[in-house]
């Protein structure tokens, strides 16, 4: 069987679309993320993420605990954090949920790498998929 230039395109460019879909990333939706970050001293807790499928977030900063909302379409992604509440913590650990929250709050994008969910914005933040 003979391809024409056009059979060919198609062909290549169904095969183009088959590998793209086959390859891309799934977004981790209800799994628990940690933050790539070592423990404050005194203390075992990590900032932690966990996304739902309807856009709901559970999300743990430093010290303070909450809700969040999230948007996904494609690569990209919006984050909504709404009220959260305030645990009794370090004054580093305090000081550290400002800055976070701001950082998650100026996400635009995501990609997966391996088993690490990597939000991407004015400041990259890295959070693995934890194994328990």
């Amino acid at each position: 069987m003979r391809l024409t230039n056009g059979k060919r395109c198609f062909i290549g460019g169904v095969a183009m679309v088959l590998a793209t879909t086959a390859t891309a990333a799934e977004f981790p939706f209800e799994r628990e993320l940690l933050l790539e970050a070592k423990p404050l001293p005194g203390s075992k807790r990590v900032p932690m993420l966990e996304i739902l499928r309807e856009g709901r977030a559970l999300i743990d900063l430093w010290c303070k605990s909450g809700d969040g909302r999230v948007e996904v379409s494609g690569d990209t992604i919006k984050i909504t954090i709404e009220a959260m509440k305030v645990e009794s913590c370090t004054p580093e650990r305090t000081a550290r949920d400002e800055p976070l929250a701001g950082a998650l709050a100026a996400i635009t994008q995501w990609r997966m790498e391996d088993d690490v969910l990597v939000l991407i914005g004015p400041t990259e933040l890295r959070y693995t998929l934890s194994s328990h």
